[in-house]
This record gives structure tokens, C-alpha cells and sequence, in this order.
């Protein structure tokens, strides 16, 4: 049960070659003696962006909150490559709930620095600039806490920035949120790609999916159905399960 390029259990130096990013092997989480994930098996290569699909309590937040290692897998194994000086991949997560310092928007991007290591002469312009990246300099001295739902999400996302991830997890990003503020966070996605970030994400939008992914994970009870090209699973799922998911039927 070993996380992010523990000696013994780490995998190759992957960013720069085709050797896998992270392996999940028989991964398995239970909660009081109930299983919530089984036999998760997941190889996900250095580039791309994977979207993590499937119905209500299928297990979406809680694979990524694992392979994150914000949660401890109750068997099994999460094996992440490393850079080739052996230093860990850099990883943040933005949450569909944004979680807010009590301070600052721009105090926000600054404390993010500071866990970073960033000498405290550079964290103030890589700050702002990150806020002038994602449209907040206007905003910069508000409380983080009273920005709006679009706003908070924008700032996480900016926070995420300037950590500069080799590997950015987003946990439905643009839930509740209204048309445009979903294209910013849309957006945002593509910049981090672009930049190269290894993107995972979940979402309940079968068109943001569409638009975003370059594979799908199927995910249903707890267990992987499909995990395939994102232009094979819209045309052809092979299973039944994801015909009557992308079809809107209730699975049962």
C-alpha cells in the first residue's frame, strides 16, 4: 500500500517515455467492513487527459482520493514513477467544494508557495501573476471565502498553478456552476494540459467528457468496466452497462 516513489516500490522514470505514470494493482477499499472499491487494476500512461465516468457512489472521488493518497487503500497497491533525479511527481487536487484559507485570495496562492519552498521574495509576482492568469486580479485583496462558487473554483484552480503539477486531479470541477464560469474551468483544463499536467478528473457531464477526455474509466460498483479511447467509448461501449449509462437509463 505504497504512495508517491517510496523506495523499493516505485516505478521507472516515466514523464519523458511511454513507461507507465501510475498503476493501481488490485486495489481494494472498504468502509466498516463494506467494500466501496474491488479489484481495481489501472494503468494510466505520462500524457492525456482521463475522465473518470459512472453512476452515483460508483466510486469516482474516492479511486482519485486513493491514487492521490489522500486515503489509504485497504489492500492492494498505488505505484507512481518518479522523475529521473528520483524526486516524487508533483501533484494537487482541486475539489468540487473548493477548500479556502481564511485570508486572502492572493494570500491563498502565496501560502501555496511557501508549502512549495518558494522563497518568500518570489511568491508575491508568481501570485499575482497566477491570479492575472485566471482573470482574479481584481480580487486579489477579497477574503477567499465570500468569492463566489466560480470565483472559488478559478482561485483553486490558480492555486493548483502555481505548484506547477506534473499530475493535476479535478473532482467535478464545474458542478453547479453556471455556463461561463464552466468554460473558465474548461478552459483551465486544456492551459494545464497544454503546459503538461497529467489531467484525472470525474465528472457527471457526458458532454464535458466528450469534449475533455482523451480516455474514458467506466466505473460501477466499485469496479472498472471500461477503460478505453474516449471516441471508442461514445461510439461503441463494450459493455452493456455503458450503453444503457450513456443512454440515461438507472442502472440497477
Amino acid at each position: 500500500m505504497n504512495h508517491f516513489c517510496q523506495p523499493g516500490t516505485r516505478l521507472p522514470p516515466a514523464l519523458q517515455t511511454d513507461e507507465p505514470l501510475l498503476r493501481l494493482e488490485a486495489l481494494g477499499f472498504s468502509h466498516q467492513g463494506v467494500p466501496l472499491l474491488q479489484g481495481i487494476e489501472l494503468t494510466l500512461k505520462p500524457r492525456g487527459r482521463t475522465v473518470i465516468l459512472g453512476p452515483n457512489g460508483a466510486g469516482k472521488s474516492l479511486l482519485m482520493r486513493l491514487a492521490h493518497g489522500l486515503l489509504t487503500p485497504s489492500s492492494g497497491q498505488v505505484r507512481w514513477a518518479c522523475h529521473e533525479s528520483g524526486r516524487p511527481l508533483r501533484q494537487a487536487m482541486v475539489f468540487q467544494r473548493p477548500v479556502m484559507l481564511r485570508r486572502s485570495a492572493l494570500a491563498n496562492l502565496s501560502y501555496a508557495l511557501a508549502a512549495r519552498g518558494v522563497p518568500w521574495r518570489q511568491r508575491r509576482s508568481l501570485a499575482t501573476a497566477a491570479l492575472e492568469r485566471f482573470g482574479l486580479t481584481n480580487l486579489a485583496d477579497r477574503p477567499a471565502r465570500v468569492l463566489s462558487g466560480g470565483e472559488q473554483q478559478r482561485l483553486a484552480l490558480a492555486r493548483a498553478w502555481v505548484l506547477e503539477p506534473d499530475v493535476l486531479f479535478l473532482d467535478e470541477p464545474t458542478s453547479a456552476l453556471d455556463p461561463a464560469s464552466m468554460r473558465a474551468v474548461e478552459d483551465a483544463v486544456h492551459a494545464f494540459h497544454d503546459q503538461g499536467s497529467r489531467i484525472v478528473m470525474t465528472s457527471h457531464d457526458l458532454n464535458q467528457a466528450r469534449r475533455l477526455a482523451d480516455d474514458i474509466i467506466f466505473l460501477y460498483e466499485g469496479r472498472i468496466i471500461e477503460h478505453t479511447p474516449a471516441q471508442t467509448f461514445f461510439r461503441e461501449p463494450s459493455s452493456q452497462l455503458a450503453r444503457d449509462f450513456l443512454s440515461g437509463e438507472l442502472l440497477g
